[in-house]
C-alpha cells in the first residue's frame, strides 16, 4: 500500500503545483480505494495547511485585490466544516465513500466541459458556496473543483488574483477543519502514518508541477487532469456500487463506461478546436 500512496501523492502534487489546486481531487478518489475517509482526511488536512500556505505566499501580492470578495466565501465555511466533521464521525465509511464519489463526479464533469456562467448575486452565492464547500472539504478535503469553477466564472482579473483567492479560501478551510477535527478526536496514529507516507511524494511533485506548467498550455493541462480525475471517480463509484451490492452485476460499471465516452468526446472537441477558440459546450 505504501508505494501506491506515494505514487498517488506524487501525481496529485504535480497537478497542485501546476494549477494551484487539485491535490485532493486527484488523491482522494484513488486513495479511497486503499483507505477510508476517517484515516485519510485528517492526514490530508494537515498536509494542505502547508500546500495552501505556499499557494497564498506565492500569490501574496494579489491578496489586497481579492480578500474582500473571497471573504464572503470564508464566512460560509465555518458552519459547513462543522456539518462535514459531524458527518465524518457518524456516517458508515463505505456509505461516506460512495456519497463522496457520487457528489464529486458532476463537479468534475462541469470542469471537464469548461462550464462558465457568472452569478449576479455574488455575495449571497459566495456565502452559500462557502457552506457547501466547507462541508465537502471536511468530509473529503476536496473543494478545488467547485471553488475554481466559481472563481473562474466570476471573472477574477488575473491568474494571480484567482490563485490568491483560492489560497486564501482553502487556507481558511484547512485551519478550521484542523480545529474541528482536533475537537472530534479524528487525529489518530493511522492518520499520522498516512501523512508521513505521502509527504515525500508531495515535496517532489509540487516543484515539478510548477516547472511543467510553464512548458504546456495551462487550459489543456487542466482539462486533461480533470478528465482523468472524473474517470477515476467514476471507476471508484462503480466499484463501490458493486461491492456494496447496490448493483449486483457488472452493470455497475456502466457509469464508468458512460463517463469514459463522455470524457473522450469532450477532449476530442477541445483539442480539435482552433487555438484560442473553445467549443460552445466544452
Amino acid at each position: 500500500m505504501t508505494p501506491s500512496l506515494i505514487l498517488i501523492a506524487f501525481v496529485a502534487a504535480i497537478v497542485n503545483g501546476a494549477l494551484g489546486y487539485g491535490f485532493s481531487s486527484i488523491a482522494v478518489p484513488l486513495a479511497l480505494l486503499l483507505v477510508d475517509n476517517r484515516a485519510l482526511t485528517p492526514a490530508l488536512v494537515l498536509l494542505e495547511i502547508v500546500l495552501n500556505a505556499y499557494v497564498l505566499w506565492v500569490n501574496r501580492a494579489s491578496v489586497p485585490q481579492v480578500w474582500r470578495r473571497a471573504g464572503f466565501v470564508v464566512i460560509g465555511i465555518a458552519p459547513g466544516v462543522a456539518l462535514g466533521t459531524s458527518l465524518l464521525t457518524r456516517v458508515e465509511p463505505s456509505m461516506l465513500k460512495l456519497a463522496t464519489l457520487l457528489g464529486l463526479l458532476p463537479l468534475l464533469l462541469l470542469q471537464v466541459v469548461g462550464f462558465r456562467r457568472a452569478l449576479r448575486a455574488e455575495r449571497a452565492a459566495s456565502v452559500a458556496l462557502g457552506g457547501g464547500v466547507g462541508a465537502l472539504y471536511a468530509i473529503t478535503t476536496i473543494s478545488g473543483p467547485p471553488l475554481a469553477m466559481f472563481l473562474n466564472n466570476q471573472g477574477y482579473a488575473t491568474k494571480q488574483d484567482f490563485r490568491a483567492a483560492l489560497g486564501l479560501i482553502r487556507s481558511a478551510e484547512c485551519i478550521l477543519a484542523t480545529g474541528f477535527y482536533a475537537r472530534a478526536g479524528l487525529f489518530t496514529p493511522a492518520s499520522v502514518v498516512l501523512l508521513i507516507t505521502i509527504v515525500p511524494g508531495v515535496f517532489l511533485g509540487v516543484p515539478f508541477g510548477a516547472w511543467l506548467i510553464r512548458r504546456v498550455r495551462e487550459e489543456s493541462f487542466r482539462r486533461v487532469c480533470m478528465t482523468f480525475d472524473a474517470a477515476i471517480v467514476a471507476f471508484g463509484a462503480s466499484t463501490l456500487l458493486r461491492s456494496m451490492n447496490v448493483v449486483d452485476s457488472a452493470v455497475a460499471y456502466l457509469l464508468f463506461a458512460v463517463v469514459l465516452v463522455f470524457d473522450a468526446v469532450v477532449l476530442f472537441r477541445f483539442f480539435r478546436a482552433p487555438r484560442g477558440r473553445v467549443p460552445q459546450w466544452a
